[in-house]
């Protein structure tokens, strides 16, 4: 059995209010997500969201269960998805072989008893990003390329959030119970993202921040719209929202990130909005 997972446990907003930078960021922030033949994974009691990566370098890596979820497969309540942010890769499916290019997206559904991921190379090797949330159906396995993405175009240079979002796992494309998963490509010359704020008290979120040239950060908002917060995240680092908190972030040059969601309903416009001049 795997032991390689983390479990961090809710917090409300009285709570978070009071904590100073290191417990923020023991709580909410997910700073190691990679390794070399090892899934790692932390399990948050927001939604039963878990956040994991695995990078393979020699032989596959099986999808092994975890303790916390006490089950006998680790898809046996769950779906998965997967979006690769290394080289090529590919993930086995009972069998059945998937090819992941760079940003390229993977979902399984519920029931599915065997999962493993390989490199192409293993010299230049995958990063399979992973979400995982609780499923009460089974949907079929499917994958998402870029082309596939329901994609928005939004913001403005003026306010320097002009980001590119590709739907990946959302409704629109592939059916899921939960899970949502997608990317927010921002141009060169912005940094500004999901601005205005919003939250959504019925889905919680986690955002994995990568594409951050070295030497540079992202500064990550969070809290209650009146009580915000403020958590700084480099290269392949993420963090968790709430569904009480604000989610947005500022970087000091354009960056990439994934969202993912899980919750009440998989309505992606479903959402409270934050008027800029309300926050603080």
């Amino acid at each position: 059995m795997n032991k390689n997972i983390e479990v961090r446990y809710a917090a409300s907003p009285r709570e978070v209010k009071d904590m100073d930078t290191n417990k923020l960021r023991n709580d909410f922030l997910i700073s190691d997500i990679f390794d070399n033949n090892i899934i790692k994974w932390v399990y948050s009691h927001y939604d039963r969201y878990m956040t994991g990566g695995v990078s393979p370098n020699s032989n596959d890596v099986f999808l092994d269960i975890v303790d916390p979820i006490k089950s006998i497969f680790f898809l046996e309540r769950r779906e998965l998805g997967i979006i690769n942010v290394g080289k090529k890769g590919s993930v086995l499916v009972d069998g059945k072989k998937y090819t992941l290019n760079y940003k390229e997206a993977l979902y399984i559904g519920r029931g599915v008893k065997n999962v493993s991921f390989r490199s192409d190379d293993c010299d230049n090797p995958a990063k399979f990003y992973l979400n995982s949330t609780l499923a009460h159906k089974s949907f079929p396995t499917k994958k998402i390329s870029r082309d596939q993405a329901e994609i928005v175009e939004m913001g403005s240079f003026e306010t320097a959030n002009v980001r590119t979002i590709r739907k990946l796992i959302v409704n629109s494309i592939v059916k899921t119970c939960q899970l949502q998963m997608g990317i927010t490509e921002l141009k060169p010359g912005s940094v500004w993202n999901t601005m205005p704020a919003h939250f959504h008290d019925r889905r919680m979120e986690v955002y994995f921040y990568f594409e951050i040239p070295e030497n540079n950060a992202v500064c990550h908002f969070m809290g209650k719209p009146n009580e915000t917060r403020h958590v700084w995240l480099l290269n392949d680092q993420a963090i968790i929202s709430p569904p009480w908190s604000i989610h947005s972030g500022s970087g000091t040059c354009n960056y990439t990130f994934i969202w993912g969601m899980a919750g009440e309903n998989l309505d992606y416009g479903d959402m409270d909005h934050c008027n800029i001049i309300d926050l603080k």
